[in-house]
């Protein structure tokens, strides 16, 4: 195999497999070159990932070590992306009854919903991690891409019981801009006793559903080590009850009413 055909298959194969560690020896044995050569094409592979922005390689040293792809969008590309989705979402016809946004073609957007998945990775990448949550239905699509760049499964909690999954655990806690009691189910066999766990939905109000699925990840013993929202919404109304996240995009003076806007960053870029 020619150096170049090399680069473009090492590349290939580590794209599909972030923070997963492989071994230089693995490396030196699928694609029958010296060690010294592998950790030279690992070098311009780590060097072009910098420079297009998209992550970089992390070499752990030891017998059991090799490198692990991080994927991490640069600060520059993420301002730049996030200052488009606002510019996106400020449109009028977007709004919805009670101040909310319609983003469920954001969300079916395969490109979109992959770049904010990288973000939310980025934002994340420093912690250890081996589960994202998030309550159905809307907050599947963006669960699942922030999954596949942190390379762990995706748990879904859901509003009613389903008799394929067997036996579950429930709760019921009050949602935090209609404050109705609202049951929220998770399958027993779907989280390991103890996991550390992500939260990552698409809109959040006061707070109230992602309030409830830390009490139901409380009866997993799990831990919550980091909340992600694409949009968080200002309500003046409400005392929010969840203060520790990461949003993509805050939404203001949304006035359906008046068809009146406002959207900007959220604090996501102060993590990258």
């Amino acid at each position: 195999m020619k150096r170049s055909e090399r680069l473009v298959a090492m590349t290939h194969f580590i794209l599909d497999r972030p923070r997963e560690l492989i071994s230089l020896p693995f490396f030196s044995e699928k694609y029958h070159a010296a060690k010294s050569s592998i950790s030279e094409d690992l070098g311009i592979i780590n060097k072009m990932f910098q420079h297009e922005g998209i992550g970089y390689l992390e070499s752990v040293s030891g017998a059991s070590g090799g490198v692990k792809y991080i994927p991490a969008f640069s600060k520059e590309y993420s301002e730049e992306f996030v200052h488009q989705l606002c510019r996106r979402l400020e449109s009028p016809e977007r709004l919805l009854p009670g101040g909310y946004l319609f983003m469920s073609d954001i969300l079916g957007d395969p490109e979109a919903t992959r770049s904010i998945g990288r973000l939310f990775a980025s934002a994340f990448r420093d912690r250890e991690i081996d589960a994202i949550i998030t309550v159905a239905t809307k907050g599947i699509p963006l669960a699942y891409a922030v999954a596949s760049y942190l390379n762990v499964p995706v748990v879904i909690a859901r509003r009613d019981p389903k008799v394929t999954e067997g036996s579950t655990l429930s709760i019921n806690y009050v949602s935090g801009s209609t404050r109705k009691i609202q049951t929220m189910v998770l399958t027993k066999r779907s989280l390991k006793e103890g996991s550390k766990v992500c939260i990552i939905d698409d809109f959040m109000k006061a707070g109230g559903t992602i309030s409830g699925m830390k009490n139901l990840l409380n009866e997993f013993n799990a831990e919550v080590v980091g909340i992600g929202v694409l949009a968080e919404a200002e309500d003046e109304d409400e005392e929010r009850v969840v203060d520790d996240y990461i949003s993509l995009v805050q939404i203001l003076n949304a006035d359906d009413r008046k068809g009146s806007i406002e959207v900007i960053p959220g604090n996501l870029l102060n993590y990258l």
